[in-house]
């Protein structure tokens, strides 16, 4: 028996293989009852949440909301006119729930509007937020650089942006939530302390994640909360991989083991596969160099895609207490390989297609769920000179596409190349690539 199979037997699982799982649940969009959030009873730190994403009769249920809804609507399909192949696959994404970051303060008033639209629709949905908007935010890049700094009173500003978010939440009682914590920031506390940005920005960093954990947990209609842990070609390497899991650890020690940390999402705004069969990752070859070292510590380890990363991260997490489930970002993980020279080339990459569509996971005992965390279409960075320009945006770097206005804002270009390269049905030889 391997360590991984042992690993599953001890959680009273077993592992999935990539053959014979049958095809996801497809994710509801349709008007559906009603349900109140009653108030949650209490549950003893470190005792954790079961999974969120639970099917119903008719499978699980996501928000698809209004803000990306009219992005995609109101800008990209009028931008399409003409070609009705893309047009179509347009209005199917429209309807795809995705993630609403919460990426600026003023961002937040989206929450009572959403709220709104699903008890006016008397929707049972959970509604997916992103909690992004740390002092000195993505601090080993300049293009999503954020609006609050550590050196202007940062971490006092982020606690007023988490509490507005939380008496939001406490104002909706009968709407549920799932909250992604902070990307790009506990992963660069991994590797990036080098860097004087993310040195500076290590003491924000822990005490506003702690205060988000901490007044989020008691509310009632929060159903989980996932940390970020960047994806396999960052945090997979060797070196890294037990640093990762004790700091995983240590920041939910630090916040009394929150019992709304259900575990940690993978892959945000990235393209890796889920899943890539033996054999497959040598087509891949921005995964080679990882491979490589693997290969020289004697591990037969075929590292290229998520679904590897979180087998190895697992079994480190739960030794040290941490809850060991997971939800993995496809909005943008359709085609393979993209045209990435580099694995850690991040921007706008080029030949990446829209991936498999939201849906409760049955490929893994240690996975609840695909999801779109990414909305696709919106920039990752600005190719042209200027306070928030990153490098890896840049025409040096031959896989990002140029043209892209500053991050968060609607690249119309880029939205079109993840329609054509599309894969919502997860068909697993579209384009002669390796399936997700």
């Amino acid at each position: 028996m391997n360590s991984f199979t042992l690993f599953c037997a001890l959680i009273a699982c077993v592992e999935a293989k990539w053959s014979g799982i049958p095809p996801p649940a497809r994710v509801d969009y349709v008007n559906a009852t009603d349900q109140s959030v009653a108030t949650a009873a209490p549950v003893a730190p470190g005792v954790t949440v079961g999974s969120p994403f639970s099917e119903g009769a008719s499978g699980i249920k996501l928000y698809a909301n209004s803000y990306y809804q009219k992005e995609v609507e109101g800008t990209a399909i009028p931008a399409l006119a003409g070609n009705e192949s893309l047009i179509a696959i347009a209005k199917k994404v429209a309807t795809i729930p995705s993630f609403f970051w919460l990426d600026t303060t003023a961002k937040v008033d989206y929450i009572p509007k959403f709220v709104k639209d699903i008890q006016t629709r008397k929707l049972d949905v959970l509604m997916p937020l992103v909690i992004y908007n740390l002092p000195d935010r993505d601090c080993n890049a300049k293009a999503s650089n954020g609006e609050l700094s550590s050196a202007d009173g940062g971490i006092v500003k982020y606690k007023e942006y988490i509490d507005a978010i939380v008496k939001h939440l406490k104002a909706a009682p009968t709407v549920k939530f799932v909250l992604v914590i902070e990307p790009d920031s506990l992963a660069n506390m991994v590797t990036n302390l080098n860097v004087p940005k993310c040195a500076t920005a290590k003491p924000g960093y822990e005490e506003g994640t702690n205060y988000a954990l901490t007044q989020l947990n008691p509310l009632g209609n929060v159903m989980a909360m996932y940390l970020e842990a960047g994806h396999a070609g960052w945090l997979a390497w060797p070196a890294n991989l037990d640093p990762a899991a004790d700091y995983f650890a240590k920041i939910y020690e630090k916040a009394g083991k929150p019992s709304k940390v259900r575990g940690l999402v993978t892959n945000v705004a990235n393209y890796n596969a889920w899943s890539v069969p033996p054999g497959g990752c040598s087509k891949l070859k921005y995964t080679d160099e990882m491979r490589s070292v693997w290969a020289q510590g004697g591990k037969k380890i075929e590292m290229c895609d998520e679904k590897t990363y979180i087998e190895l991260l697992a079994p480190k997490l739960t030794a040290k207490g941490f809850p060991a489930h997971f939800i993995v970002d496809t909005s943008r993980a359709g085609k393979y390989p993209t045209d990435q020279k580099h694995w850690g080339n991040w921007c706008n990459v080029k030949g990446a297609g829209f991936g498999r569509r939201p849906a409760v996971a049955k490929e893994s005992p240690l996975l609840d769920a695909f999801v779109w965390v990414k909305p696709g279409g919106e920039c990752d960075g600005t190719s042209t000179p200027g306070p928030r320009f990153d490098s890896f945006c840049g025409p040096e770097k031959s896989e990002a596409m140029q043209g892209a206005p500053e991050a968060g804002q609607w690249f119309q270009k880029y939205f079109e190349q993840l329609l054509v390269n599309e894969n919502l049905d997860n068909v697993a030889k579209k384009y002669e690539r390796v399936p997700q």
